[in-house]
């Protein structure tokens, strides 16, 4: 009995150590973005959504991706992102909720441009 069950742990151990690689070079990454002034996790395949994204994701720079929709909202359509790029025109600071970055725009603190090749799916996780 024991030499069995030593034998399934050896198996066990070798099945697990050739998993490892794979998850290692899983292209999948974890991550968070802001959404609402909150930092959420994320699931990032590689999905490339160019010029299909529906809710939009601005990439600004010193604070990272902000997401404009999240879960319960009801146009969020699983993190289909219609990607915004954000370039100061002022000193940076950290905009962290798309109404941060609208009055951001809207006193010229910020540029807004749409770069539609870049969308892309990053499902928001609870």
């Amino acid at each position: 009995m024991k030499r069995i069950l030593a034998v399934g742990a050896f198996a066990a151990s070798l099945s697990l150590a050739s998993a490892i690689p794979a998850f290692a070079s899983s292209p999948v990454v974890f991550t968070q973005i802001w959404l609402n002034g909150s930092l959420v996790r994320t699931l990032l395949p590689p999905a490339p959504l160019a010029q299909e994204g529906t809710a939009p994701f601005y990439m600004v720079p010193g604070t990272g991706g902000v997401a404009g929709l999240g879960p319960g909202d009801p146009d969020y359509r699983g993190g289909a992102w219609k990607v915004y790029v954000v370039s100061w025109n002022t000193a940076m600071r950290p905009l962290t909720s798309q109404s941060a970055i609208l009055a951001a725009q809207t006193a010229g603190d910020i540029t807004v441009t749409r770069n539609a090749a870049a969308d892309f799916r990053c499902p928001i996780q609870p």
